[in-house]
């Protein structure tokens, strides 16, 4: 089976491309490649109600971040100020980097 590679890794600041929350940023707190999802801070907020269990012995009604497909966030570039493509760049050592297509801003750190 083939391992799947998402474009975004976790600690990423994304915008959201597509859906309800489109053009809000956000940071990446979670990537689930087996889905292609992400998880995005703050966004895709979900109610979710759950009984009391010994962790929470009140239940109730909880909000939590749902996962959003991965086609639908876009790294964004600070220099830039906007969500841009990314494209790879071989350093001198053989380190591969991710760079901004537009303006050549390195996006790792």
């Amino acid at each position: 089976m083939a391992k799947n590679k998402i474009h975004v890794r976790k600690g990423d600041t994304v915008v959201i491309i597509s859906g309800d929350e489109a053009g809000q940023k956000g940071k990446v707190l979670e990537v689930l490649p087996k889905e292609n999802r992400v998880v995005v801070e703050g966004r895709n907020i979900v109610k979710r109600h759950t009984r009391p269990t010994q962790k929470l012995p009140q239940g109730g009604i909880i909000e939590k971040e749902a996962p959003i497909a991965s086609s639908n966030v876009m790294i964004y570039c600070p220099k830039c100020d906007g969500p841009r493509r990314i494209g790879k760049q071989i350093l001198e050592n053989g380190k591969k980097i991710r760079v901004c297509r537009k303006c050549g801003e390195t996006l790792d750190k």
